[in-house]
């Protein structure tokens, strides 16, 4: 059980059985009356944001989440194939599961995926990858302006804007949490 004075931003509870994280959070103490404390909590299989108050020193669950090193295989139609590193166990998570996430995902690549009551409920990626360009307009000799950017596919399947002066086969640097151009790497 976890009491409302240990909530902190990022902290996982369980209300009415659904795992939830806390976006925001703040403890309010009225001159009449007994202190609360007022959250914004993002339910962990839908995304959405709700509002929820509860009265200070009020408990509440702490789900059953665990990390657990994955290894991403191969897409199954819509599915996600990951393996479990320690007992080699395949499991098909649903692509809105992995929501964005899977745009960055390499088959044979290796991430952390968050666990609830033993269901993969989301993938925690680094805050950037390397991947490779696959499609994108070659750059025009004498086309330097700045910032201008083209579409590129990559080899993931997800397009992203790049600069003109990027072509097929680079490898790039994206941003796994805007899907941005970052750089170049060699």
């Amino acid at each position: 059980m976890i009491s409302t004075k240990d909530f902190r931003n990022g902290l996982k509870i369980e209300i009415d059985g659904k795992p939830f994280e806390i976006v925001e959070f703040q403890h309010f103490k009225p001159g009449k009356g007994g202190a609360f404390v007022r959250t914004k909590l993002r339910n962990m299989f839908t995304g959405r944001i709700t509002d929820q108050t509860f009265r200070s020193g009020e408990k509440v669950v702490k789900p059953d989440m665990a990390t657990k090193e994955m290894q991403y295989l191969y897409k199954d139609g819509e599915d996600f194939v990951l393996m479990d590193l320690e007992s080699y166990d395949q499991m098909n998570v649903a692509a809105d599961v992995i929501g964005t996430a899977g745009g960055f995902m390499k088959e044979g690549e290796t991430n952390k995926a968050l666990l609830y009551n033993g269901d993969v409920i989301g993938v925690d990626l680094p805050a950037s990858v390397i991947l490779e360009v696959t499609q994108t307009d070659p750059g025009v000799q004498g086309d330097r302006v700045s910032n201008a950017t083209k579409p590129a596919t990559l080899e993931t399947g997800l397009g992203i804007n790049v600069p003109l002066f990027i072509n097929e086969g680079d490898k790039i640097k994206v941003d796994t949490r805007s899907s941005e151009y970052l750089g170049r790497e060699k």
